[in-house]
Parts: C-alpha cells; structure tokens; sequence
C-alpha cells in the first residue's frame, strides 16, 4: 500500500487527529496529523466543529513529490451508548 522510506522506516498504522476541512480525503500532509497514544485519545481530542477528526492512520511516508504524507485506514466514531 504505502513503500517504505529509508528516512521514515515501515510506515506503520496509528491514531491521530487530522486536521481538515472534511472528512471526503484518504491521505493527508504531514502537517495535518498529530499522531497519539490510542483511539481513546484521538477521540476525546476531536473536535468536529473545530475541523478536527480522529482517525486511524498509516504513515508516515514520502510521496513521490518528496511531501510526508499519512494514508486514512479509518475514520474513529464516537461509541453511541444504548443497549
């Protein structure tokens, strides 16, 4: 999916927060994502309104422009509670 790069390493999948106007994009600069420790985190930090998603992410990797980039595995939901 992603070739690896011998500055980055294997890109490996992680959960970030991904700032965006929407969620219609499937890879995303570098500068657009802030990887964190776990889903949880990604979701609490979230902010729609704020143009912030979570997501689970592979990255990061070079394009063949030379930008680092992060590729969408998923986006993260909110679990809705019920029963």
């Amino acid at each position: 999916m992603v070739p690896p790069d011998p500055e980055y390493g294997v890109s490996q999948p992680s959960y970030a927060v991904v700032y965006m106007p929407g969620r219609a994009r499937k890879r995303f600069p570098a500068g657009c994502v802030e990887v964190v420790a776990s889903g949880e985190q990604a979701l609490a930090e979230a902010d729609p309104m704020a143009r912030r998603f979570a997501a689970r992410v592979l990255g990061p990797s070079k394009s063949s422009e030379g930008q680092i980039l992060y590729y969408l595995l998923e986006w993260l939901e909110p679990a809705t509670g019920g029963s």
